[in-house]
Formats: structure tokens, sequence, C-alpha cells
């Protein structure tokens, strides 16, 4: 990230952020005409990641389209598209979502380390609709200032959160600084163990007030997952890892959905 700050300054890709064309409505595709008694889920693409390596083979071409997969996601009935762009940890690229986004109409979220507003303004720049924000990672005054650029940006904030301490730390900012541009993520994956546990969100779930916000991220693999999350009160989950070490990901996300 820094050579790519040195290369252009932050004036530079603001300009083409404010360029770009108008994002989609992320939060709107995920929270709203969600028949009932159904689930929104936002299907993510990753290759691999720093725990599990690479998720199948065919992900080490240098080749990989990420093009195909969305579409097939969006046929098996996807709200919403989450696309990692890390390269390190995750062999991302920017350059995916412009690819997703040309091919299916779904809005696009950049799920990557974001810590500064440089990386905001770069992923408006390349077509992100969405971006994620991680509690853990920043502090409340670096989390209240991107939240305010992203807003202004009209993208969507996906806030994700990992324990209580975090939740609490946040919770009063959702929504700030105007409603319907922010929602609230639990991650179900112990970062210190790596272990999932359906059970954390369940945990925190009253400790949220609205819950027409609230995703469930990591550890769901079946349609009984879903169901049980949904009985509890939760709308909208997110679902990677699982979808993508199958050969078929539009299939698997079809099955979860019980359809």
């Amino acid at each position: 990230m820094d050579l790519a700050k040195a290369a252009t300054p932050v004036e530079e890709v603001a300009q083409r952020a404010r360029e770009a064309d108008a994002p989609r409505n992320f939060f709107q595709a995920v929270t709203a005409n969600r028949p009932p008694r159904t689930v929104s889920v936002i299907a993510e693409i990753k290759r691999k990641s720093p725990s599990a390596g690479w998720l199948r083979e065919e992900y080490r071409d240098e080749d990989f389209d990420p093009a195909p997969i969305a579409k097939a996601y969006h046929r098996a009935g996807a709200a919403a598209i989450s696309c990692l762009t890390d390269r390190e940890g995750f062999a991302g690229d920017l350059d995916y979502i412009r690819r997703i986004r040309n091919r299916v109409p779904l809005p696009v979220m950049r799920k990557d380390f974001i810590i500064d507003a440089w990386q905001v303004y770069e992923a408006r720049a390349a077509s992100a609709d969405a971006v994620l924000l991680i509690a853990d990672i920043l502090t409340e005054g670096q989390f209240v200032d991107l939240l305010i650029l992203a807003t202004e940006l009209k993208m969507t904030t996906v806030v994700e959160v990992h324990d209580v301490e975090s939740l609490l730390r946040v919770r009063h900012h959702i929504g700030f600084p105007h409603p319907g541009y922010t929602l609230l993520g639990i991650n179900n994956r112990d970062l210190r163990t790596m272990q999932t546990d359906l059970n954390h969100t369940l945990r925190l779930l009253d400790m949220v007030e609205d819950k027409r916000i609230l995703i469930s991220e990591s550890g769901i693999r079946t349609h009984a997952d879903v169901e049980r999350l949904r009985k509890a009160g939760v709308g909208i989950v997110l679902v990677g890892e699982h979808l993508m070490r199958q050969e078929d990901p539009g299939a698997a996300l079809a099955e979860l959905l019980g359809d």
C-alpha cells in the first residue's frame, strides 16, 4: 500500500473516486425487499486465506477470473458480493471488483484491511459499492473518520466486530453520520484459535438494537445453519470459504438457501 500511495497522491485518487460511476446501494440490497422466512446472503469470492491456504487447487492460476463465480452466485440468489482484495494473505486483487461489477448487477464490497482514507478513495475509484472496517484494527478516531468518508462517497460500510469489547466500542456509531449506510458484522471466527462457532453471533444478538442491519459472518456451512440464525432474528449472512471450496460455488449457494 505504501508504494501505491507514494505513486498516486491522495488528491488524485480522491478525484478518481468522485468521478467513478455512482455506487450501487449495498445496504438496500441486503436489507430491503427480503421475502418473509428468508435470509440475504453476501456471497464471497476468496482464493486463499492465511489459515487455510488455497481453497481449491485451480485458484492458484494467475489468470483466475472471479466473474464466472460472481455470475453463479447471482443466479443462485446472492443479494450482494464480497471480494477479497488483499494480495499477500488472500491472493486478491482490486481489479476483481471492476470485473465482477461488469458482469453482474449486484453491489460489491471491498474486503481488505482498510486503515486510512486513501484506501477508501481507492476502493470507490475501483467501483466498490461498500467497504469493510474491522473495529479491532482501528482506533475510535480512525473508525469515525473512515465511516464519515465512506458515507460522503455514498458507500455502505460493513463494520466488523469479534467480541463484546469491540461491539461496545462501536455500536453507538452505527448509523452515523446518516442511517442507511452502515451494517454491523459479527465474525464467528475466534481469531486466536481460528475456530468458528455460530453461537458467537447468538451470544451477542441481544446487544444489537437494530437486528435488521446485523450480518453473521464465518462458519455458515449448511441450510440448517442459515435457518438457525434466521429463527434467532438474523437476516443477513456472509458466506465465503464454504462456497469457494466447492466445485460449483453457485450450486453450493443454492443448497445453502434451501433451493
